[in-house]
């Protein structure tokens, strides 16, 4: 399956990593860590999470409080569109559509970041 995300994700990922690598060094990594296993999850069983509204389903991180929300698009993508808190808004990020193209979800875009 492959995983589109949202041009916004890599910078909520960098700000919620930075944040946890301060509170305690190398929680951070494991964030980004449980959100590539989360991410394998939702590739391998897209219709397994909840439907939040329309074509927008969520997956909440088990090791930590944020969600994820993405759409299936197509039989072999899914978009991941926003990882926030849970405690944020709850129609923060929503309206987001255009994704971009970053690689296979094996590959994840946790890794990426520096």
């Amino acid at each position: 399956m492959r995983v589109e995300y949202h041009p916004a994700v890599e910078g909520e990922l960098r700000e919620i990593r930075d944040y946890y690598e301060q509170r305690s060094p190398g929680l951070g990594v494991a964030f980004l860590d449980e959100f590539e296993r989360q991410v394998l999850a939702l590739a391998a069983t897209p219709e397994r999470w909840m439907v939040v509204t329309g074509d927008i389903r969520r997956c909440l991180m088990r090791r930590f409080p944020y969600v994820i929300y993405f759409r299936r698009a197509g039989s072999d993508r899914i978009r991941i569109t926003v990882v926030k808190h849970q405690r944020r808004h709850p129609q923060f990020g929503r309206d987001r559509t255009y994704c971009r193209v970053v690689g296979m979800a094996y590959n994840g875009i946790g890794r990426a970041i520096n």
